[in-house]
C-alpha cells in the first residue's frame, strides 16, 4: 500500500537544512501514517530548536498553528517557518557551547554573557544533560545534537566565522550585554583589584605600566588594559551599536 502524501513548504531561513528539492515551494513528502509533524520535518534535516511555528492550510481563511505532535493527515498543506527573532526564552539567556565554539563563547563572555564552555568533547549525552540542569541554550552546529530531547533550549550557529556568529546569537537572543564583567577564560565574573592585592600575578613591566585592574572572582585571573585591549574594545563597540547598551561594567 502507498504511504500517505503531505505537502509541506519551509521558509527561506531554513532552507540550508533540507534537501534542494524542498526549497522551491511545497514540496510532496510521504509519511507512514504514524510520525508526528516534529519527527518527520526533522527527519528531513531541520532540528526543531530552529522551528518557530508550523502553520496547516485546512482550505479558505482556515489557517492554523499546530503543534509539533500534530499527526498530519492525507494531503495535508502545512508551512513550516522559522523562530521568531529576538526569540522568547523562559528564562534568562544563559548558553552552553560544545567544543568547537570557544572562540565564539570567550566573546560572548567579552560582552558580559553568561557563556558556559566545555572545552574538551564530553559527548553529546553529557552537554543535553548540562543544559537541561542549568537551564542554557545549548548552541552548536552539530544539528544530531540539538535533536536531543533533553535539551532545555538550543539554537543553530550557522556560520564558521567568530565575527559572524556573534551577530547571529546576539540578533537571536537579544541578551542583556555589560562587556568587561566576566573573565573570558572561565566564565566567573569580575571585580575591582588594586595593584597591590594583584601584584603577584604581574611582570615588573606591567606593574610599572598599568594602575587599573580587575580580578576574576573563580580563577584569580587578572585583567588590565594591555597590547589586546584595542581589537577587545573594537569588538564590544561593535556589538554595544548593534545591539544595545552597556551594563555597569568592573573596571578593565
Amino acid at each position: 500500500m502507498e504511504k500517505p502524501e503531505i505537502w509541506l513548504e519551509f521558509a527561506p531561513e531554513l532552507h540550508v537544512f533540507v534537501a534542494p528539492r524542498h526549497r522551491a515551494g511545497r514540496a510532496a513528502v510521504r509519511t507512514d501514517g504514524a510520525s508526528t509533524l516534529g519527527h518527520l520535518v526533522e527527519s528531513l534535516g531541520v532540528p526543531l530548536t530552529e522551528v518557530g511555528r508550523f502553520v496547516l492550510d485546512a482550505g479558505p481563511a482556515q489557517r492554523r498553528e499546530v503543534p509539533a505532535g500534530h499527526l498530519p493527515g492525507p494531503g495535508e498543506e502545512i508551512s513550516v517557518h522559522p523562530v521568531t527573532r529576538p526569540q522568547h526564552l523562559p528564562g534568562p539567556a544563559r548558553f552552553l557551547l560544545d567544543v568547537h565554539l570557544g572562540t565564539l563563547a570567550r566573546r560572548l563572555r567579552l560582552l558580559g554573557v553568561d557563556a558556559a564552555y566545555e572545552s574538551v568533547d564530553i559527548g553529546d549525552p553529557a552537554l543535553a544533560t548540562r543544559s537541561a540542569a542549568e537551564q542554557r541554550v545549548m548552541l552548536s552546529r552539530d544539528r544530531g545534537l540539538l535533536r536531543r530531547r533533553e535539551l532545555w533550549a538550543g539554537a543553530y550557529v550557522h556560520s564558521h566565522r567568530p565575527a559572524e556568529q556573534l551577530r547571529d546569537v546576539l540578533s537571536r537572543f537579544a541578551p542583556p550585554l555589560a562587556p568587561w564583567t566576566r573573565c573570558t577564560a572561565c566564565n566567573g565574573l569580575l571585580r575591582s583589584a588594586s595593584k597591590e592585592a594583584v601584584h603577584e600575578h604581574l611582570e615588573d613591566g606591567t606593574e610599572r605600566s598599568f594602575d587599573v585592574f580587575a580580578q576574576c572572582g573563580d580563577c584569580a585571573k587578572v585583567y588590565w588594559r594591555g597590547a589586546h585591549h584595542a581589537s577587545l574594545n573594537a569588538i564590544v563597540e561593535e556589538a554595544l551599536a548593534e545591539f544595545g547598551q552597556a551594563g555597569d561594567g568592573a573596571p578593565h
